[in-house]
């Protein structure tokens, strides 16, 4: 199984080439996963890369939650999907992302990845904390949460 952990900046040139961060690079070679699909995020000005396997993996759940037959079910499978594109890591470790991806994050130069699970999330470096919630904010949730897990008990 896939797991990206880390938090690392990095940069992008002028035609929109960047390297994998090494750690990333080596999970993925490790598990011949060369191809990543890229996609805005669904929440975040924010980039997603998934591996190939776990792309199609999300794809066939959100397709089997879904009504082919149904006109609207059918219009939110189509927006998931034509906003992806599938990219092939060089023999040097990078990838190249279209500029409108660029664009619809506002990323220029500095850039951030991080291991988020099984994807690779790609911010503008200054749009990331922005999002990032309180530390007082994250530490009563992650209590409450816990605290209503049965598990954990």
């Amino acid at each position: 199984m896939l797991q990206f952990l880390g938090n690392i900046e990095a940069k992008i040139d002028a035609k929109a080439r960047i390297f994998v961060p090494a750690a990333f690079r080596k999970i993925l070679q490790s598990s011949a996963q060369n191809t990543l699909i890229l996609r805005k995020d669904i929440f975040q000005d924010c980039l997603v890369l998934y591996p190939l396997q776990v792309w199609d993996d999300e794809v066939a759940k959100l397709r089997s939650r879904l009504n082919r037959w149904d006109k609207e079910q059918q219009a939110l499978f189509r927006q998931f999907v034509v906003d992806a594109e599938r990219l092939e890591m060089d023999a040097n470790g990078r990838i190249l992302i279209p500029k409108r991806y660029c664009q619809m994050i506002g990323v220029t130069s500095d850039v951030r990845f991080l291991g988020v699970d099984n994807t690779i999330e790609i911010w503008n470096n200054d749009s990331l904390e922005q999002t990032l919630i309180d530390a007082d904010a994250f530490s009563s949730r992650i209590q409450a949460l816990m605290n209503n897990d049965p598990q954990n008990d």
